[in-house]
């Protein structure tokens, strides 16, 4: 997959009007000191546009992560569901990905080996229900990705484009031609 940059930044207005389709409620949005909290406090970092889209306005509802006040279990799980599910195929479905090398016999084994050769990917963060972005610290324009185990489908090749697509009824597609950027590990599933 090619690499393209994005068309620009989700600005604070396009996330408060794309917001408006949600056909969730929508509480204030997160301020800086607790974005960096939610941050500090799960190990990981927004890219920019999430950021920006969350400081916007917090969608409410059971498909929506609750970054203010949602059970911090639950949103552990959220944000290890991306890897679980590719070590799930991997112990259930056979699932080994040739640059690993040869695979361990065992079940068990190659669960090990493939949890230490995810330890390096790109996180990805929940969005909506099992729709991701990468947490890629002051990156915008990443595709939103839906992840289940190995399936991985591009959803939007911005978290713009996503909204667009999935919420705004005529909503007019932001989708780069080149198609959307490239996401270490992730975007090997969706060539």
């Amino acid at each position: 997959m090619t690499p393209v940059q994005p068309a620009g930044a989700l600005t604070f207005e396009e996330a408060r009007h794309l917001q408006e389709n949600l056909r969730e409620p929508v509480r204030p949005g997160l301020t800086g000191p607790e974005l960096d909290d939610v941050e500090r406090r799960f190990g990981f970092r927004f890219a920019a546009d999430h950021r920006t889209f969350l400081s916007a306005g917090v969608p409410i509802g059971d498909r929506w992560p609750d970054w203010r006040c949602g059970n911090s279990e639950q949103l552990r799980k959220r944000l290890a569901w991306p890897v679980d599910g590719v070590l799930y195929d991997v112990e259930h479905n056979g699932f080994w990905l040739p640059d690993w090398g040869t695979r361990p016999v065992g079940p068990e084994d190659a669960v090990r080996e493939a949890r230490r050769r995810l330890a390096g990917v790109p996180q990805l963060v929940p969005v909506c229900g099992h729709r991701y972005l990468p947490g890629l610290p002051g990156s915008a324009g990443y595709p939103v990705l839906s992840v289940y185990q190995t399936d991985i489908i591009v959803y939007g090749s911005d978290l713009r484009d996503y909204l667009h697509r999935e919420f705004a009824t005529g909503g007019i597609s932001t989708a780069p031609p080149d198609g959307p950027r490239y996401i270490e590990f992730w975007s090997r599933f969706i060539d």
